[in-house]
């Protein structure tokens, strides 16, 4: 498709998800805040920067565009998840990490919890699962929603077996209460109401609750068909302000974005590397990712390779403007065999592991000096930080 094709489409300005199509075979599937300003940036002059080679096969092969609006951002998210686990587009699919990405999961006990897991770790799970959705490839919007969702459909957590937390989460209204009599079976329900609404079954939904309802009011139970109306207007009005912030990255796509990477470990052990973020010189924590090096542990250049790897297998995140690595001639060297089309600078320390002086791409150094040797120092925190839980969490499983 073309840009000429896509002025012709009558997108709608609210959430949903959108999928490019050549003819009946589903390319790709995306969800959106505003559809509109979605699908208009892919057919922007500066997509190769910003969203990668492989989005642009996507777009040249695609020949039709269709859409669902959704009444949320938060439905919409969960709708995406459901439509690619359906259909398995190629574009989604194509270089997607399956073990990073995260699924929630509702554990088949009494009581049951609703807890964000990695795939990689579900075979390390101590409790049965009973339900399991996603996979969601956005770790903290996954968790902004899930905190909407606890506000319409009170649930237990995976800290639920701690009392003073469950105390704590039961006196905001976010977890069940377990003690009275029927408590049981009025979980249940909320259990079923969550299964459908994270099966993107909103209308069966919201039948099931009217029918609800209107027993407990024949019953006499005003109190229980009052809580019911309350959902069901909950769900009406769903505040998802939250989940907004994907319309701000759209309207950041001209930011100057900056990459930072570091490794940290010792001797070889506990080795990790990060990824930090830089737009318009502010840090963009949201954006910050961890990854822990699988491969040859005691060498920094390998390990730095891994995660440029890694990082750029993710066509789903915005290409950067420029990387940031530390090191010397070495680093860059490796780093450039990994990454071609981007300006890459390197920090080279002194003996007392401070900013000696530059490598790289001398136009971006005279430039974007103090942004750089912000992110560097930005990566270098994150990436001790980062060492050190992991190295903790080591001795203690000993």
């Amino acid at each position: 498709m073309i840009s000429q094709d896509f002025k012709k489409l009558k997108l709608p300005q609210n959430p949903g998800v959108y999928y490019f199509k050549q003819d009946n075979n589903i390319l790709y599937i995306g969800r959106a805040t505003s559809l509109q300003d979605r699908v208009r940036s892919y057919f922007t002059d500066d997509l190769v920067y910003t969203r990668g080679n492989l989005l642009i096969d996507m777009v040249t092969k695609s020949n039709a565009i269709t859409f669902t609006e959704t009444d949320s951002v938060l439905e919409a998210i969960l709708l995406e998840s459901n439509e690619i686990k359906k259909h398995q587009p190629y574009f989604n699919t194509k270089e997607k990490d399956n073990k990073s990405y995260n699924l929630v999961v509702i554990s088949d006990e009494e009581f049951p919890r609703v807890i964000v897991v990695r795939e990689r770790e579900l075979d390390t799970l101590k409790f049965k699962i009973k339900y399991q959705f996603g996979p969601y490839p956005q770790g903290t919007l996954l968790k902004d929603a899930l905190k909407i969702i606890r506000k319409i459909f009170p649930f237990r957590d995976e800290k639920a077996n701690l009392k003073h937390q469950e105390s704590f989460y039961r006196s905001l209204g976010l977890s069940p209460d377990t003690d009275s009599q029927d408590s049981k079976k009025e979980y249940q329900k909320t259990i079923r109401n969550l299964v459908l609404f994270f099966e993107g079954k909103k209308k069966q939904l919201i039948k099931t609750l009217e029918k609800e309802m209107d027993e407990y009011a024949k019953a006499l139970e005003f109190e229980k068909a009052k809580m019911v109306r309350n959902t069901l207007y909950a769900l009406d009005h769903i505040q998802d302000i939250s989940l907004i912030k994907e319309k701000n990255e759209i309207n950041n796509q001209n930011s100057f974005r900056i990459e930072a990477y570091d490794i940290a470990h010792m001797s070889g052990k506990a080795t990790v590397g990060v990824m930090v973020v830089l737009l318009d010189g502010e840090p963009e924590k949201s954006q910050y990712r961890k990854f822990k090096i699988s491969k040859d542990a005691n060498n920094d250049t390998a390990g730095l390779q891994e995660i440029l790897t890694r990082r750029l297998s993710h066509s789903e995140w915005k290409l950067p403007n420029l990387i940031v690595i530390d090191g010397g001639l070495g680093q860059i060297n490796a780093a450039r065999e990994i990454v071609k089309d981007i300006p890459i600078v390197s920090v080279v320390k002194n003996d007392a592991h401070k900013p000696d002086h530059f490598l790289g791409d001398e136009k971006m150094v005279n430039d974007h000096a103090k942004a750089i040797l912000l992110a560097n120092s930005e990566a270098h925190r994150f990436a001790i930080a980062y060492h050190k839980k992991v190295r903790s969490r080591s001795f203690l499983s000993k």
